[in-house]
């Protein structure tokens, strides 16, 4: 049966000259290859090099001298240690990490192919006595093509580096290990070691912050002489959550793993699901902790003061007034009050602003990004594409109120059989399966399916036929050889992507759309006359067919217009709460940009794809805010972009609340106002004027429980931006 077929076909890989391996860790594809030694390919030449290093490595490490104040060739060892790493995402094989030792000299080779895009990288490391590197290197390209030349080095006590964030330098008196931008996984299994050895406790890193780590489950792997006695650690400090990292008996590489990917050593492979359900087990509990620890549920009244309401009808603020919620509802709004009446929860609003939950329309959302999402007042989030028994658990959780999360609308995923078929969703080798596919997704309770690159198109006016039967809207990519017209005329209720859109007036019809080539054609926008006939015909068609699309503006923003060393203007007015990764990958570009002239291409491309949605938003086409990049605060950037296309901050904030609870049937959201349930979230400022208000969320309301994020954003190293707000409990 199709259901059946899961995503487990070896995907294509594009091999370089360098071999490929791996895929990314927690979805976000950043991978780089080193040649620190790529002259000298001889491994006597190799050794002789290694042996000068080593001659330093008391003098730049800080380590205690031995008992000789240099190292010979002799004592350096010449054998060769080579493992072998496989890499699984979502259960599929997509790559290999080869890791190749000399000493203290470490070569890494890894790479991965998939959903169309991968990555290859070469890395080198020298490390010191107490196994800390001091001179690292990397050099390749990310997932979208970027190119990574990252290096490192600690001599004479003072570290510098230099990453697609920028260079840096530190006066190193004690311990501290670096935290490389791009680094393959093995980075993690080396922070991990670190902590190990120096006992346990905290450990400095560069260039900023501490790394932790902490034991989380003793495992056996394997059987027979693939057996393993290992370890699962917590690494914490680098990222918004913490990597997990899995050790043998002798604290040698293993695993890393989460739930949707994993990097396992070589025999270990049919470990893969148990670990992966470790690992979303291990997410959970950690969620589950959070939760308790900050949801706030009252059995009295609780009145929300002095605060003023977006009305979306009249695209304004209220006079202050105070609003009263019982249970789930909101049962009154009232004029100011100066004191609490009894037996009430106050809560002080001190003149902010109270705006229904916003809606990320395109998401794919696990339970880190549902509590982030909540906790930016984005308490709606329509998924277009996940695993239905990884969604469906989270769903119920978050019902259950076990995970803090947003109202979650299913899209089925549906993908075709290819080189390029993405490791997610569920595959359809034939169109009797994709039918199949679409009655179960309807029997599920999904609201719609999403159809993606490799599905042949000749079968989309059929399955839109079946979906719409069933009560299924139909979304998604253009598939590749097809071209949005054909999608419309097929059945298509909504458009995925502006790029799937414009890319079938500049393309030639064998160009390949399941490639990274449907983001690097973009560049041929520059030259798209929005006044063609093609241009006039397919908006036609969307105005005809009442069409609504979900441009995901925000990403095309962070690719086409991100440039190494500045920080991307997707992320520009909230970044420094953020912790110090986070800062640095948001100064590295997404795409590889050559040159000046291919600078100005993205940029003018960009420009044209706002142009083209200004036109769209002329015609009066339903441009719907979805983000493919996590939501939260990335949705509020997506707001900000429609102002860009003609709308104004009110007009944004509806469209971000109001319209698409409207759209997805959600009748009892969208308003602040008595009898709707009480979704929302308070803000200081006036968001109608300058939507930037957005990012100071002092509380959201939604399912009957009451969050303030600046008490938990600690949790995962943000910044609070705002205080608490005051409440007080009368009796």
């Amino acid at each position: 049966m199709l259901a059946d077929f899961r995503v487990n076909a070896r995907v294509h890989r594009e091999y370089s000259p360098v071999k490929l391996n791996t895929a990314t860790l927690y979805g976000v594809s950043q991978t780089f290859y080193n040649n620190d030694y790529k002259y000298y390919k001889d491994f006597a030449m190799r050794l002789s090099l290694i042996g000068l290093m080593v001659a330093g490595l008391t003098a730049c490490s800080g380590e205690a001298p031995t008992s000789t104040s240099t190292t010979t060739e002799s004592q350096v060892s010449t054998t060769s240690v080579t493992q072998q790493y496989n890499v699984l995402f979502g259960g599929t094989d997509v790559g290999d990490m080869t890791i190749t030792q000399n000493g203290p000299v470490i070569d890494i080779n890894y790479g991965f192919s998939n959903n169309g895009r991968g990555a290859s990288s070469e890395e080198t490391l020298l490390l010191s006595e107490a196994g800390i590197p001091i001179s690292w290197s990397i050099e390749g390209k990310t997932t979208f093509g970027n190119a990574v030349n990252e290096t490192y080095e600690l001599k004479d006590g003072v570290a510098s580096w230099k990453a697609a964030a920028g260079a840096g330098e530190e006066d190193v008196t004690g311990d501290a290990i670096y935290i490389a931008q791009n680094p393959s996984p093995y980075a993690l299994y080396l922070y991990t070691k670190t902590v190990l050895d120096a006992g346990g406790a905290p450990y400095p890193a560069l260039p900023a912050g501490q790394v932790t780590v902490s034991e989380k489950r003793r495992l056996t792997l394997g059987s027979g002489e693939n057996q393993v006695e290992a370890t699962l650690y917590a690494l914490g400090g680098i990222n918004l959550n913490p990597s997990y990292v899995i050790l043998d008996d002798k604290q040698q590489f293993v695993a890393v793993v989460s739930p949707r990917f994993a990097l396992l050593r070589e025999g270990l492979e049919s470990e893969d699901k148990r670990l992966r359900e470790l690992a979303a087990t291990l997410n959970t509990e950690r969620y589950e902790d959070i939760a308790k620890n900050v949801t706030h549920q009252y059995d009295k009244p609780v009145r929300v003061n002095n605060v003023r309401i977006f009305d979306p009808t009249t695209l304004a603020l209220t006079e202050a007034s105070s609003v009263v919620i019982e249970g789930r509802k909101i049962t009154a709004i009232e004029p100011v009050q100066s004191s609490p009446d009894a037996n009430e929860v106050f809560i002080e609003g001190e003149g902010g602003t109270l705006v229904a939950g916003l809606y990320d329309m395109h998401g794919h959302v696990g339970d880190d990004r549902a509590i982030l999402n909540v906790l930016a007042g984005v308490t709606g989030i329509r998924d277009m594409g996940n695993e239905d028994e990884v969604l469906s658990a989270l769903i119920d959780k978050i019902d259950n109120g076990i995970l803090i999360g947003p109202k979650i609308t299913k899209s089925g995923f549906i993908e075709g059989v290819s080189d390029y078929s993405a490791a997610t969703g569920e595959l359809a080798p034939t169109k009797e399966d994709a039918l199949a596919l679409i009655r179960d997704y309807a029997e599920k309770g999904y609201w719609q399916i999403k159809i993606y690159n490799s599905m042949n198109g000749d079968w989309v006016p059929d399955m839109t036929k079946e979906a719409h039967r069933l009560g299924l809207r139909v979304a998604g990519h253009v598939p590749a050889f097809y071209r949005a017209d054909q999608m419309i005329e097929g059945g298509y209720d909504e458009l995925t992507h502006i790029n799937q859109i414009m890319l079938g007036w500049v393309l030639k019809p064998e160009e390949d759309t399941r490639t990274l080539f449907r983001i690097t054609g973009m560049k041929r926008f520059v030259d798209l006359d929005l006044n063609s006939e093609a241009v006039k015909h397919t908006l036609d068609l969307m105005v005809e067919n009442n069409i609504a699309h979900d441009p995901t503006m925000v990403i095309h923003e962070y690719a086409m217009t991100g440039r190494n060393g500045i920080t991307n203007k997707a992320v520009a007015n909230y970044i420094d709460h953020m912790p110090v990764s986070e800062q640095r990958s948001a100064k590295s570009a997404m795409l590889n940009v050559a040159d000046d002239a291919e600078d100005q291409a993205y940029l003018t491309a960009y420009q044209k794809i706002l142009d083209t949605l200004s036109l769209m938003h002329k015609r009066g086409i339903l441009l719907v805010p979805g983000t493919d990049m996590g939501g939260a605060f990335y949705l509020h950037r997506e707001l900000a972009l429609f102002e860009k296309i003609g709308m104004t901050p009110a007009e944004a904030l509806k469209r971000g609340s109001y319209d698409m609870a409207e759209y997805l049937g959600h009748t009892e959201r969208g308003s602040v106002s008595v009898g709707k349930e009480a979704d929302f979230f308070l803000v200081h400022g006036d968001p109608t004027a300058d939507l930037a208000a957005l990012k100071s969320m002092a509380m959201v309301v939604t399912q009957g429980k009451f969050y303030f994020p600046s008490e938990v954003y600690p949790e995962f190293g943000i910044k609070p931006f705002t205080a608490l707000p005051e409440v007080i409990v009368t009796h």
